[in-house]
């Protein structure tokens, strides 16, 4: 049987006021001054579809939904679309690669 590649990674820039909520910036002691603030995220769906979920309140995280303001596509769109089962390793994958670039991360 075949593997479908079915799922997508994807990366949301989140508004800098975000650093200024606790639980985010413990989540980040290695954080470099200047550098994006971001979301990392799988989805079976669109990235885009997904991110306007995330807007809605739809099965959303509070930190997109309240500070998400863009799909960081540079970051991401060379990876998809994968299997469900790549998708988990890459997000995580992801979210540590861009932790040690630096970057403010979060990932539910």
């Amino acid at each position: 049987m075949a593997v479908r590649n079915t799922h997508c990674v994807y990366v949301v820039e989140l508004h800098p006021d975000v650093w200024f909520e606790p639980k985010f910036k413990r989540s980040n002691p290695d954080y470099i001054s200047g550098k994006p603030f971001v979301y990392v995220g799988m989805t079976g769906l669109d990235p885009d579809t997904r991110f306007d979920n995330h807007k809605a309140g739809i099965k959303g995280n509070v930190y997109v939904k309240k500070y998400g303001l863009r799909l960081m596509t540079e970051l991401f769109e060379h990876l998809n679309p994968m299997p469900y089962g790549d998708a988990q390793y890459m997000e995580v994958d992801l979210g540590i690669r861009l932790r040690q670039a630096g970057y403010g991360v979060w990932q539910a």
